[in-house]
């Protein structure tokens, strides 16, 4: 049985847009995680201290580690559908590309 690609495959004129935000998203995310790591590392008790709503910093900061990867995710989505779509669109002359 012959499995095909449901879409055609061909060069993707975004592919350096597109790596080049998901590098600098991944470098920003992985300084957010590297405060959390470095917190446990450095003062641990820090992580017990209550600071939002009865909440520790520990569930505080790794809920919002959860956030920020949900938001890049949408963001990143956001931003390469609006460059898929300038680069596909016929009517956007050649240079600004």
């Amino acid at each position: 049985m012959l499995h095909e690609p449901s879409a055609p495959v061909g060069k993707d004129p975004a592919q350096n847009y597109k790596t080049r935000l998901g590098v600098w998203m991944v470098l920003c995310y992985s300084l957010f995680y590297a405060g959390f790591v470095a917190i446990i590392l450095l003062n641990p008790l820090l992580m017990e201290k209550r600071v939002w709503a009865g909440l520790n910093l520990a569930t505080v900061y790794g809920f919002a580690l959860i956030a920020v990867a949900l938001a890049q995710a949408l963001v990143y989505d956001a931003l390469c559908r609006a460059q898929e779509s300038k680069l596909n669109d016929p009517s956007t002359p050649q240079e600004t590309r």
